[in-house]
């Protein structure tokens, strides 16, 4: 692996706002209406103190959310919209949930992702075995970037790596980020999304092409596209990723189209998805107990595919 050997500040996109606040809204929601519950491995616990390094078992039958986000601390109720993301979580049967901290502008800077990453892991020691860490960077800043990763995962018990659209996934910039990914066993989840005009707000926004084009430079990584239901053409995404087994797809994202799970069983493979809700719990929940599928292949989705990634991490 090649780290780079000097950083800068990096050129990157126009900053943009966040659309998080749209989607609170589904997580109170979750809470207020208390809707069907998932089969969960367990009941589960309420906000525990803070003790030791965050860890989390993975039990037979867990539910786990491979996209989910705690608040930037930026916001006034940060810390009571985290415990509503935990008691959304405990009303619909979700045992487990990967988070992130994302910037509420971006491009991140330096200060910013590493701030996030703090927060973050103040959420795992906060809910002990609920709450599994992505370390959230920015590509550009290069070996500060591979320093955060390698400090998060190897020192904090992260699980995996998020990257948003600071650059698309096929920029060389991006390459030692996917190479230190490889080397610690950890997945990256990556937003995507294939629109069929140009969104000027996200100019480097990746979508199923790109993340099919590193796959096959990569094929040895654990890659996630991000919320094929979070808009976009998720017909075309699904078809993009066809053919390239290493990528798998979350359900996630707020778009409730019939039909989008079982397209994506039946063209990828039930082994190939992960549950996911983006912050969209009610959505996320209903979209897998409304897909035309099997018991035993829902639960292949909901948890096991992605406890089968998580213990990949080498230690």
């Amino acid at each position: 692996m090649t780290i780079p050997q000097t950083t800068s500040s990096p050129p990157a996109p126009q900053p943009r706002v966040s659309r998080r606040t749209l989607l609170k809204g589904s997580v109170a929601a979750a809470v207020a209406i208390g809707a069907a519950a998932l089969p969960s491995a367990r009941s589960v616990a309420v906000e525990q103190p803070a003790s030791g390094t965050p860890s989390g078992p993975f039990r037979k039958g867990s539910v786990i959310d491979c996209h989910a986000h705690l608040s930037h601390r930026s916001r006034a109720t940060w810390e009571a919209d985290d415990r509503k993301l935990i008691e959304a979580a405990d009303k619909l049967g979700i045992d487990q949930l990967c988070c992130s901290t994302l910037t509420p502008r971006w491009p991140a800077t330096l200060d910013g992702f590493r701030e996030c990453n703090q927060w973050t892991a103040d959420g795992m020691r906060r809910f002990p075995g609920r709450v599994l860490g992505y370390c959230y960077v920015n590509p550009g800043y290069g070996r500060e970037a591979l320093e955060e990763i390698r400090r998060c995962v190897e020192e904090r018990g992260f699980v995996g790596i998020k990257l948003y659209n600071e650059y698309t996934c096929t920029e060389p910039v991006v390459f030692p980020i996917v190479e230190l990914a490889i080397e610690l066993g950890v997945p990256i989840l990556h937003h995507a999304s294939h629109s069929h005009y140009f969104v000027e707000d996200q100019p480097r926004m990746s979508d199923g092409g790109h993340l099919a084009e590193l796959a096959r430079r990569y094929p040895e990584a654990m890659l996630i596209c991000a919320h094929i239901s979070g808009g976009g053409d998720w017909e075309w995404t699904i078809k993009a990723l066809r053919n390239v087994p290493s990528v798998l797809l979350d359900t996630s994202g707020s778009v409730t189209d019939e039909g989008t799970v079982d397209m994506a069983a039946a063209v990828v493979g039930v082994d190939r998805l992960v549950f996911g809700c983006d912050s969209s719990m009610t959505a996320g929940v209903g979209k897998i107990r409304g897909a035309n599928l099997s018991a035993q292949d829902k639960q292949k989705i909901l948890g096991e595919n992605m406890m089968k990634l998580l213990r990949r991490r080498k230690s």
